[in-house]
């Protein structure tokens, strides 16, 4: 099974590889994965009444910014893992990004519409063709692309509308992007800089020496207890019993019979119906750009098959700009109808047997095609997908009876909150029992706590009803199609640790931090020797070190290193860490004799990148002056997720 938002995320795959630029941009700048649902529900108004904003005479109404909120949180949760917390993400500031992308968004596609910007069915059919979630083995897969739309519940002509106006989307984001230029000139001093290294020498003073010096009073230590008491605290813990209700232990109660396989099959079998498949062979010739010069190669290529066929894969691997089957001998495999470019596919689909074309143009140049396969289109046996059909009924069966028993279940943690007996008898669970769970855990102890490490699941144990009267919590849902409900069975109360148990601890503590502040006093006092002339120290070996060698230094130090003005050596600098102070001498700076052109060329890339995101930015920023923009803010901020 396929998400829709694998899907719409894997759709770029050739694009990312032909435009990387124009696609890094948009995915920086433009982050939400929303679903898009054709041009017209974009700059027509819908549902009165019911708009969160306005672009111009476009509407973006509740049910739209909804959309593209569960989105977004969908993400966040994947992103962050056991560290995503709902509460945080519901801000009034949250809310007013999410909008603002869909603002953004809706003003590119205006743009894309106003200068009349399409995507053709040809482009289209090709990337989804390339999508490596919708084939098989290798090649594109009619019956996996109906499935995967299946299970989302999306119609073939909803996606596809979706993916030709994200790829409409590219062309105008990537038009600005491109606009980008860097200098040679520019590059090479970026360059020059990149790359500079500092020959250092080091002197570090460590808080140890001073360690005799230091002199802790009790009064100092009891002092730190009475101001600090939530670091001596031992936190407040319970340890629960629960239920959990799930679609996975529902789905392994299902069972589904012969018939009902059956009568799916008999009714469902466009589904597994494979159409007919070509392989062929290819040799493309390009000419860079230039057609006339193309089509001449391709001719004098032609003659050359003509003459010598046997030849034909030694051929594709010597002249085919096709970088994909080239080195195949031009094999591009199997493939149905609607995978190819049309005069591509013709001429494959006209062909007999190991037949070679005469020259075949397309949008990507000249072709010579041989077919060498051919699969006839079959219908799939039942007993051949009898496992896919029984995983999809079963998968149907258990997620109406799971909307029915999650609110039974809910009800009845509820109404006999008393026990989680009951609903573990009804539904026939087994009642776990949990360790010893913190209250305010931090994100990784939460996140050890398996299906109990939720917030809002937590934060109801900790309840007072729930920890005085040992009531179940209500259901939570702490997965898509998995609720659990729990009971608190013991309670212990924060407590403060005795001033006697810690009494070392905070000692050593005070003793530490006084050593580290003389040892950084004495440091600052030396670098004003040094910076004065003064320079007697018994320095150690030099070595070089790059701006990004933060394995080798702290990274405070390495900011220092190369802040400090090269201009009059030696030059010092300092720099506390790891409960010392360490000093620095700055000896000779030096650049590289050569410097690799991959690495050039990966400079002015990344550099025409970030100017890109600052024209795109400026572009949408004029956009935004250009288009009357209203927001709902009471309903926007009314909003409570």
């Amino acid at each position: 099974r396929f998400s829709l938002n694998q899907i719409a995320s894997l759709h770029m795959f050739d694009s990312v590889r032909n435009n990387k630029r124009a696609v890094q941009i948009f995915l920086a700048l433009i982050t939400l994965p929303f679903a898009f649902w054709g041009v017209d529900s974009y700059v027509r108004n819908v549902g009165a009444g019911s708009d969160l904003a306005s672009v111009g005479d476009s509407k973006i109404t509740l049910h739209s910014f909804d959309q593209a909120w569960r989105a977004q949180q969908d993400r966040m949760r994947q992103l962050l893992g056991a560290n995503y917390r709902p509460e945080a993400m519901n801000t009034p500031e949250a809310r007013l990004a999410v909008l603002d992308a869909l603002i953004d968004q809706r003003l590119l596609l205006l743009e894309a519409t106003k200068n009349h910007l399409v995507t053709g069915d040809e482009m289209l059919r090709e990337v989804i063709g390339r999508i490596p979630a919708l084939q098989e083995n290798g090649q594109f897969s009619l019956t996996r692309y109906q499935s995967a739309l299946a299970a989302q519940g999306m119609s073939q002509a909803q996606f596809e509308a979706q993916l030709r106006q994200d790829l409409t989307l590219q062309q105008l984001i990537g038009a600005i992007g491109d606009t980008a230029i860097v200098g040679s000139e520019v590059g090479e001093a970026l360059l020059r800089l990149q790359s500079e290294e500092r020959h250092i020498a080091e002197w570090r003073i460590s808080a140890e020496q001073f360690a005799a010096q230091v002199k802790i009073d009790s009064a100092a230590v009891q002092k730190f207890y009475d101001e600090n008491p939530k670091r001596f605290e031992t936190a407040e813990q319970a340890r629960a019993e629960y239920v959990v209700l799930s679609l996975d232990s529902l789905l392994a109660q299902t069972v589904v019979s012969e018939s009902e396989v059956s009568a799916w099959y008999q009714g469902h079998k466009e589904r597994y119906q494979q159409a007919e498949e070509r392989r062929a062979s290819h040799i493309l010739l390009t000419g860079d750009g230039d057609k006339a010069k193309a089509k001449a190669k391709a001719e004098e290529v032609l003659k050359e098959v003509q003459k010598t066929p046997e030849r034909f894969a030694e051929l594709a691997r010597q002249h085919s700009q096709d970088p994909g089957s080239a080195e195949k001998g031009g094999d591009l495999g199997f493939f149905a109808r609607g995978m190819m470019v049309k005069p591509f596919e013709d001429a494959a689909f006209a062909l007999r047997e190991n037949e070679i074309s005469q020259l075949v143009e397309s949008d990507f140049g000249y072709h010579i095609i041989r077919r060498t396969g051919v699969k006839p289109g079959k219908l799939r046996a039942l007993n051949e997908v009898r496992g896919e059909i029984e995983d999809e009924l079963k998968r149907q069966a258990a997620s109406r009876q799971f909307a029915e028993a999650a609110e039974s279940f809910s009800n009845m943690v509820y109404e006999q909150a008393d026990s989680l007996q009951p609903v573990a008898d009804k539904f026939k669970l087994k009642i776990e029992q949990s360790a010893w769970l913190p209250r305010n855990a931090s994100p990784e102890a939460i996140a050890a706590l398996g299906p109990l490490g939720n917030t809002k699941l937590l934060t109801a144990l900790f309840a007072d009803d729930s920890l005085k009267n040992k009531r179940n919590t209500e259901a939570v849902e702490i997965a898509p199609n998995r609720l659990l409900a729990a009971r608190v069975v013991e309670h212990r109360p924060a407590s403060l640790r005795p001033f006697a148990e810690v009494k070392g601890d905070i000692e050593s503590t005070l003793r530490a931090e006084e050593a580290a502040a003389l040892a950084r006093k004495t440091g600052e006092s030396r670098l004003a020797e040094l910076r004065a002339g003064d320079d007697k120290l018994p320095w150690s070996t030099v070595r070089s070190i790059g701006r990004n060698d933060a394995r080798q230094v702290s990274q405070e130090a390495l900011k220092a290193i190369f802040r400090s003005d090269a201009s009059k050596l030696p030059a010092y600098v300092g720099s506390p860490g790891s409960g010392g102070y360490t000093l620095y001498k700055l000896i000779k700076v030096s650049h590289p004799e050569t410097t690799d052109e991959q690495r050039r060329q990966a400079v002015r890339r990344e550099y025409a990148a970030l100017l890109g995101q600052e024209e795109f930015h400026a572009y949408l920023a004029g956009l935004r002056t250009r288009y009357k923009i209203d927001i709902n803010k009471p309903m926007l901020e009314s909003k409570d997720r």
